[in-house]
């Protein structure tokens, strides 16, 4: 029901099930129990939409139907040394799941693939999903060009293979200039191309018919405005509450407001660290690349908020450069743990003595006559000297006490040139 809500869906006050008929393995009873828009029958819901931004501007998605229907079972197809086989998993068979159809309003596998991330950031919102787990939220792609055959791909488990597969489809239909068939496909992963599965039924294949095992589901309308009342605050909002609460700009809250794990992340650590603005840029850097590259979510992080903040303030302190904190949070973000721990058991803490850092940086200029000569010609050669410094403190000197010691070495190499020019004057 708040699924409904939160698309702006007409809810049904009453709706009923459909036997859809059909056999295929991963539904061996021969029938699956849905809902029917046509022939009486009423689904949970019409109406709706969704949107998104794309390319810098507004995109809407119409929604044709809201309705509940029983899961299949999962093919899982697999190859071995006596060729392809397929097992079928019936442990999520028969639980009810929520299908959402929309119009064909989207032009592009792009577009199919931001818009699933928008509804995904809903139901997130919602809590009606889990995307930690594998197949919570599944999507069946119809495609079809120019008026031609439609076909449709089952069962893609991520956004990225989403636009693949639909992208491969586009270029097949394509080539095949109205030729292809009206099918059902699946998209094979390893090989990154689709195969078909079945020809696709027509509607009437499918010999719908009221399920007799089932009533009539009423919903009145105070169950209705109490599920109003309690709808949780949806992204679009949260992005705005976002930008006005933190001052953050636009595209930062939309990065987190996409993610609502993301975003409870960030505004958890606002409780212990009190630069929004910097924290975000880390979270939404930093902190996501690192997640990403191990395929956990933030509310999966070991590395909890509190100690992310820790962090932040040893940087701010400057007992640690950005550079070491960096280098550090590959390690947090896997392990967990707290930051100054890590930095005492690893030596990671930053150099700010200016007397070792005089003798570094003189032994650099020292070592590199052509980077001396560059950086006395050129100004602006300071920078790329004081990166020199920085990698041979292993990026544990601090950049701005090197910066500043640079340029006195610098001045004092100026003045001594210039008191040789003098003398043999």
């Amino acid at each position: 029901m708040k699924v409904s809500l939160a698309l702006g869906s007409s809810i049904s006050h009453r709706t009923l099930f459909f036997r859809k008929q059909y056999f295929y393995p991963d539904m061996s009873k021969g029938f699956q129990i849905s809902q029917y828009d046509k022939a009486g029958g009423i689904p949970f819901a019409v109406g709706g939409h969704v949107s998104f931004r794309i390319g810098g501007a507004e995109k809407t998605v119409e929604v044709r139907r809201i309705q509940l229907e029983e899961d299949p079972a999962r093919l899982v197809h697999l190859s071995s040394d006596g060729g392809e086989v397929t097992l079928v998993d019936y442990n999520r068979s028969g639980i009810a799941l929520v299908e959402i159809v929309t119009e064909p309003d989207m032009s592009s596998p792009r577009e199919a693939r931001f818009f699933l991330q928008k509804v995904q950031s809903i139901l997130e919102h919602l809590e009606v999903t889990d995307s930690a787990l594998e197949g919570s939220m599944r999507c069946d792609a119809n495609i079809s060009v120019g008026g031609g055959s439609r076909v449709e791909v089952k069962n893609i488990s991520s956004f990225k293979d989403v636009e693949k597969a639909l992208y491969f489809e586009l270029l097949r239909l394509r080539t095949m200039r109205g030729a292809a068939r009206r099918a059902t496909r699946r998209w094979d992963e390893a090989k990154r191309i689709t195969e078909e599965m079945r020809v696709k039924e027509e509607e009437e294949d499918y010999r719908y018919f009221p399920e007799p095992d089932l009533p009539f589901l009423e919903f009145s309308k105070e169950i209705v405005e109490n599920a109003c009342r309690t709808m949780p605050e949806l992204p679009d909002a949260r992005r705005m509450r976002l930008v006005e609460q933190y001052g953050l700009d636009a595209f930062d809250a939309t990065v987190l407001a996409m993610d609502k794990g993301l975003a409870d992340y960030f505004e958890e650590t606002t409780r212990y660290y009190h630069n929004p603005v910097s924290m975000c840029h880390w979270i939404t850097t930093e902190l996501q690349r690192r997640l990403n590259h191990n395929e956990i979510m933030a509310q999966e992080c070991l590395f909890r908020p509190r100690d992310f903040a820790e962090l932040l303030s040893l940087v701010d302190k400057g007992e640690l450069t950005a550079k070491i904190a960096k280098e550090m949070l590959w390690d947090l973000v896997r392990e967990g743990g707290s930051p100054s721990d890590l930095a005492r058991r690893s030596n990671l803490r930053r150099i700010g003595d200016r007397n070792s850092l005089k003798i570094i940086v003189r032994r650099v200029l020292e070592e590199e006559p052509k980077l001396l000569e560059d950086a006395l010609q050129n100004e602006k050669a300071v920078n790329f000297v004081t990166g020199r410094v920085l990698e041979e403190t292993d990026g544990m000197g601090d950049p701005k006490i090197i910066f500043e010691i640079v340029v006195e070495e610098l001045d004092f190499w100026r003045s001594e040139l210039r008191k040789a020019t003098r003398i043999a004057l």
